[in-house]
């Protein structure tokens, strides 16, 4: 029983530990993200990604990345640019880069994995594009495209065309209220995820075994180089398993990618569990509401595939450049977190800019509008995550207490 205990104190330890070093990236992540989405405005994105050619995937690619947010919202916005006119295509590499090709994910993954990992993250975000490109362009599903278009619902709402300048908008007091609206609305959406996250994270580094891990993912080991083909190949399908069995996004994802990776994951395995937050059921049931269920189906297998492809070039590329870094899991969980270090300013830095525009969104901005179409989650899901957190915050409360006092 004092084991566990014991065990109990350092999973709640290492979970606020991990969170820590990770504040000021969120931070930093989610002010870039708000800034993006309220400066940057849809309605010229869908006047040229209306082709389905290089130009229109690499606009997608591009508006994609700088509208950078998190899987339900890159669903709706993605989802009104095919409405609008926007070729599948083009839509598709929106999707895809402004949920992998982002500033926030880069850091957090930077911070828990290391640079390798970032550089993976970005030129796997790109492959997963061109390939997804390649299978549209060779299975050509034209009915399926059609057929979405038509279930899609038409919207009457517009979108004001803002005649300001760019100076006049950082001027504008209304634009940063409404940036501190969206910076709280983005936290609104992850919060649930974020404490999930972490704390599995925590519960995972103190209480499961190597030997879970060796048999979710087979033949582990710390030698990356000693994978075969057919160990990669399990290790990236049971990598989207795995992330579908956490069901939260991917941003609290990364510290548990970090920790299957010092238990022996192969680089392969853990880059196809980052990028497996667009193939779990809750964005295939949204792809059904929006499309229809054979589009939604098709997007599946479009991803999968991609990802399944794009993780096995990734190891094999990295690896013969000599670039998979070795496993340093006992760093992360080990470290001394809570010290006087660049960590500590960076967090009250950060924490101090959020101050700033929470006091603009909510006490400069009371009678602004900010709407942003998010993509409609299962209610029931959304409950169940709900209680999962605020049973994350008592199992974390008690086991900060039982840390310093047992």
């Amino acid at each position: 029983m004092n084991q566990f205990l014991n065990q109990w104190g350092e999973a709640a330890y290492t979970s606020l530990g991990f969170f820590w070093m990770a504040m000021w990236a969120f931070v930093l992540g989610y002010i870039v993200s708000s800034l993006i989405q309220v400066f940057i405005t849809e309605k010229r994105m869908q006047k040229v990604m209306g082709n389905k050619d290089g130009k229109s995937v690499l606009l997608g690619t591009f508006f994609g990345l700088i509208s950078s947010s998190c899987s339900f919202s890159a669903l709706a916005t993605s989802k009104s640019l095919f409405q609008k006119g926007a070729s599948f295509v083009s839509s598709i590499a929106f999707l895809l880069a402004s949920t992998n090709l982002v500033i926030e994910l880069g850091i957090i993954i930077s911070i828990f994995l290391g640079w390798q990992f970032v550089v993976g993250e970005y030129v796997g975000g790109i492959l997963l594009i061109l390939f997804s490109w390649f299978l549209i362009l060779i299975i050509k599903p034209k009915k399926l495209i059609k057929n979405a278009r038509h279930n899609l619902n038409s919207s009457n709402q517009k979108e004001q065309l803002d005649q300001k300048t760019f100076t006049e908008k950082i001027k504008s007091e209304e634009k940063w209220a409404k940036v501190g609206k969206q910076y709280a609305m983005e936290w609104k959406m992850v919060w649930k995820d974020v404490t999930v996250g972490f704390t599995i994270a925590g519960i995972v580094a103190a209480f499961v075994p190597d030997s879970f891990f060796q048999t979710l993912f087979i033949n582990t080991s710390n030698g990356q180089q000693s994978f075969d083909f057919f160990t990669l190949l399990e290790h990236v399908i049971v990598g989207p398993v795995a992330a579908f069995l956490t069901f939260i996004g991917s941003m609290g994802n990364i510290p548990l990618a970090a920790l299957l990776f010092g238990k022996g994951v192969s680089f392969a395995g853990v880059m196809a569990f980052i990028f497996s937050d667009l193939v779990v059921f809750p964005v295939l049931r949204i792809n059904a509401k929006y499309y229809g269920w054979r589009m939604s189906f098709f997007i599946l297998f479009l991803l999968f595939t991609s990802l399944v492809v794009t993780s096995l070039l990734l190891h094999y590329g990295f690896n013969l450049l000599d670039l998979i870094p070795e496993s340093n899991v006992t760093s992360i969980t080990e470290k001394e977190h809570f010290k006087i270090d660049y960590t500590f300013y960076l967090n009250l830095g950060f924490l101090a800019l959020s101050g700033v525009l929470i006091y603009f969104g909510f006490y400069k901005g009371k009678d602004v509008m900010h709407y942003k179409e998010m993509a409609p989650k299962s209610p029931l899901l959304e409950k169940v995550l709900k209680w999962f957190a605020i049973v994350s915050y008592v199992w974390l409360i008690i086991g900060i207490a039982l840390k310093y006092l047992i």
